[in-house]
């Protein structure tokens, strides 16, 4: 039996959490107040993801890089990949809030998407 103690971050409250598992199955979770964290637990033991925020290169524009984030979570372990995607992508000013800056990160499934303007 393995034991993992975790701090839900899905809300301000940070319920320290404990999950029980037998090798790949989860038995118990413990320690949250709301719906939310159960269902982080048994994502984060099982399946864990992230937003991925960065910024990248702008070219032709008053910014030197504009700010960005992937459009979902991603699978934890391809964070370096879509890293390096990030820092290896340039593109045009202007760029708007939304708009798609690399499409697919990584092989991800999931698009790059600019969080500000840049002109």
């Amino acid at each position: 039996m393995e034991i993992r103690e975790l701090t839900c971050i899905n809300c301000p409250m940070g319920c320290l959490l404990t999950v029980e598992m037998d090798g790949d199955e989860i038995k118990e979770i413990s320690g949250y107040t709301c719906p939310r964290g159960k269902t982080y637990a048994q994502k984060e033991v099982t399946n864990p993801t992230r937003i991925v925020t960065s910024t990248v290169k702008v070219v032709g524009g008053k910014r030197e890089r504009v700010a960005c984030k992937t459009a979902h979570d991603i699978p934890k372990d391809k964070i370096s990949a879509v890293m390096e995607a990030i820092n290896a992508a340039q593109v045009q000013a202007p760029v708007v809030i939304g708009e798609v800056l690399i499409p697919d990160v990584a092989g991800t499934g999931v698009d790059v998407i600019a969080t500000a303007h840049a002109v």
